[in-house]
C-alpha cells in the first residue's frame, strides 16, 4: 500500500496492521483471520459480517430487511439477534452494536474497502496522480464474494467494478500524462483484460502509445478493437475514439488514412 494511503485514517489503520488484528477478505472468497488464525463463521453471520463491512454501519432494520428479506419482521430481527451472537466477541469482536445500529470495528482491515477508498481517491483527484507509487490494490483481479448471489451482493459487485474500472482509466491517463509510458500501458491493459468490450479503457490504451509516440501502435489497437466491437455487437467505436486516434496521428498521413472519420 503506498504512503498516501498508510496515512489515510492513521489511527484504523495502525489497528489493522497489528499482527493479531482481524483481517476480512471478500474479494475472491470469504475468509477472515486474526493474524495467521482462520476463524470459521456460520453462513448467516458471514453473510451480516460482510454486509456490514462493506456499509461502514448499517441500521439495524436495514440489516434484518436486506438479510432476510422474505421473513417476517419480527422473524427477521430474531435472525439478526441469533447471527450477531454467533460472532466473536470481547477482544475480538468484530461489530459495534449500538441501540439502532451495527458497525464493523476499527480493527478490522477489509480488502474490499481498501480498493473502494483507493479507487475513490483516484477518481476523486481533479489531476489523478501520474508520479508516486502505484496503488498495487488497483491490479487485483478478485471478485466481489463470488457464488454469493443476494441482491445487496450483486449491487455491490458491480459498484466496487465500476469504481476499479474508472480508477484504472483514469490512472493510466494520468501515468501517460507524466511520462510513465510502460505503467501507463499495464494499467490500461489490466482495464482492458477486466471487461474486453469497454471503449474508456482501450482509449487510455491509445493515450498512452500516443503519449510515447507510437501511432504504428496506436492505430493497430484501434483498428483491433474495431475489429472486436464489430465481431461482438456489430457497432463502430464511437466518433469520440475516431477523432483522439486522428489528432495524434495527423502527421503520418499513411496511419491516418486507416482511421475513419470521427463524425460518423
Amino acid at each position: 500500500m503506498e504512503r498516501s494511503e498508510r496515512s489515510h485514517h492513521s489511527h484504523r489503520r495502525e489497528h489493522a496492521q497489528s499482527p493479531s488484528s482481524p483481517r476480512l477478505r471478500l474479494l475472491g472468497q470469504f475468509r477472515l483471520v486474526y493474524g495467521a488464525e482462520a476463524v470459521n463463521l456460520c453462513p448467516n453471520a458471514q453473510r451480516l459480517l460482510a454486509l456490514v463491512a462493506l456499509r461502514s454501519c448499517v441500521s439495524r432494520t436495514v440489516l434484518a430487511g436486506t438479510l432476510w428479506p422474505e421473513a417476517t419482521e419480527a422473524h427477521a430481527r430474531g435472525s439478526l439477534r441469533s447471527a450477531l451472537w454467533k460472532l466473536p466477541r470481547g477482544d475480538r469482536a468484530l461489530v459495534t452494536c449500538c441501540r439502532n445500529t451495527v458497525s464493523i470495528a476499527d480493527s478490522v482491515t477489509v480488502d474490499a474497502r481498501v480498493l473502494a477508498e483507493t479507487a475513490l481517491r483516484v477518481v476523486r483527484s481533479p489531476r489523478p496522480p501520474g508520479s508516486g507509487t502505484v496503488p498495487a490494490v488497483l491490479f487485483g483481479d478478485g471478485e466481489l464474494l463470488p457464488g454469493w448471489d443476494d441482491a445487496w451482493v450483486l449491487l455491490e459487485r458491480e459498484r466496487l467494478r465500476q469504481l476499479r474500472l474508472h480508477a484504472l482509466d483514469a490512472l493510466a491517463h494520468g501515468l501517460a500524462r507524466d511520462g510513465r509510458h510502460a505503467l501507463a500501458l499495464e494499467t490500461a491493459l489490466t482495464s482492458v483484460r477486466t471487461e474486453p468490450l469497454r471503449e474508456s479503457a482501450h482509449r487510455a490504451v491509445v493515450a498512452a502509445h500516443l503519449a510515447e509516440g507510437n501511432m504504428q501502435e496506436a492505430v493497430r489497437h484501434y483498428l483491433a478493437f474495431q475489429h472486436l466491437l464489430d465481431q461482438e455487437l456489430g457497432v463502430p467505436p464511437s466518433p469520440l475514439f475516431a477523432r483522439q486516434l486522428q489528432s495524434g496521428t495527423t502527421r503520418f498521413p499513411p496511419l491516418l488514412a486507416k482511421v475513419p472519420h470521427g463524425d460518423g
